[in-house]
């Protein structure tokens, strides 16, 4: 007997957690997240998933055994920013039969129809993250980077049949740091500080309130209007991504660029060490010795992940984004990192693909969102 339930407690939220662990079991490629804070991840602790909007939980099971699951939500934040009526699949994870997937898909339209919405998206991060967006279409041999999804290659042909047809594809671009091409960024960039008359500092943790503000202010500037899944993060949405990505950031990888001259800033971008190489040593578990295997493996972490560029348009295509790549290639190399991805780029943000290809880096893997009205 076939069954959809929605999480209504403790039990059923562990179910819905931990039945991630249990369908990649023997995978080399997963990476577990940590038990503990993957709950807190998945009740809205530090993201927005509650505040933007009604969302709920689906399993699907056969018999008593889980064998799916979904979360379902509104973004009220873009849709009102947007003027949508939206929802967004997540978590999606099922065994490999149709009829299960089918079960909790239904379950997510039918929650969404009642809400009065008109289409569906997915699978996308949480509200507020950048962070496990889309399914692999191309590439399932490499462990994914940091806060990058992996999936089962059957679930796009589950979506597909259902009735979803392609939104976008998102890429993630990988190169060594000893094949980058550098030695023409390394001439412009001298130029283009001095005739423009900008700066380009490291983040400086002692004044995170106040870089954190100044990284607002670009994102406010410079997120175009027809980025259809975007709107411009308030001061606490802000403060909950810096909190998520505190604990993984190296202030030696991450950039703000100023104005010389009024000091204000005009872009930013971040870079984060491949802590999944870390992490997938603590197989889910802090205790007893997942926290000491993380700290011996911390030392042998050799990836990076270019996470997120912005520059405000005034002075986009003036070797900001350049300076911040150079000076990101420049002390990976002097930290000891040899490999670097360069993800997630939607496919309509062309000037920042040329930019990442400008390096010489090649795209690795694709990521599919689907959409279908409902």
């Amino acid at each position: 007997m076939i069954s959809v339930k929605e999480v209504t407690d403790k039990k059923t939220l562990k179910e819905f957690a931990y039945f991630i662990y249990d369908i990649y079991e023997g995978d080399n490629n997963f990476v577990p997240p940590i038990r503990k804070d993957y709950l807190k991840y998945l009740q809205g602790v530090d993201n927005d998933l509650n505040n933007a909007g009604p969302n709920t939980k689906f399993i699907c099971y056969d018999g008593d055994k889980v064998v799916g699951r979904l979360l379902v939500g509104i973004n009220e934040i873009v849709n009102d920013y947007h003027g949508f009526k939206e929802g967004y699949i997540s978590q999606f994870e099922c065994e490999d039969n149709y009829e299960y997937a089918e079960k909790l898909l239904d379950a997510a339209v039918e929650y969404l129809r009642a809400h009065g919405m008109n289409k569906v998206k997915g699978p996308v991060s949480l509200p507020g993250g950048e962070d496990n967006r889309g399914f692999i279409v191309d590439n399932f041999e490499d462990q994914p980077y940091i806060m990058n999804t992996y999936n089962k290659s059957y679930y796009n042909d589950f979506f597909v049949k259902y009735g979803f047809v392609k939104y976008f594809d998102c890429y993630a671009y990988k190169d060594t740091i000893e094949n980058a091409n550098i030695e023409r960024f390394e001439k412009l960039v001298p130029y283009a500080m001095k005739k423009f008359n900008f700066r380009v500092d490291n983040i400086d943790f002692s004044r995170l309130d106040s870089d954190a503000a100044d990284i607002m202010h670009v994102i406010e500037k410079a997120m175009p209007k027809e980025w259809d899944d975007f709107a411009p993060l308030d001061a606490e949405e802000i403060r909950k991504v810096v909190k998520q990505l505190k604990p993984y950031a190296d202030p030696e990888l991450i950039f703000i660029a100023r104005d010389n001259e009024t000091n204000e800033p005009i872009g930013f971008n971040i870079t984060l060490p491949d802590y999944n190489q870390a992490i997938k040593k603590m197989k889910g578990r802090l205790l007893p010795f997942g926290f000491i295997k993380f700290l011996y493996h911390k030392r042998k972490i050799d990836r990076i992940r270019f996470f997120v560029l912005f520059v405000v348009p005034e002075y986009q295509k003036k070797g900001v984004t350049s300076v911040m790549y150079l000076k990101t290639y420049i002390n990976a190399i002097k930290k000891g990192y040899t490999e670097l991805e360069g993800s997630t780029i939607w496919e309509y943000n062309k000037d920042m693909m040329n930019d990442v290809e400008s390096f010489g880096a090649k795209i690795n893997i694709t990521y599919r969102i689907y959409q279908m009205d409902i």
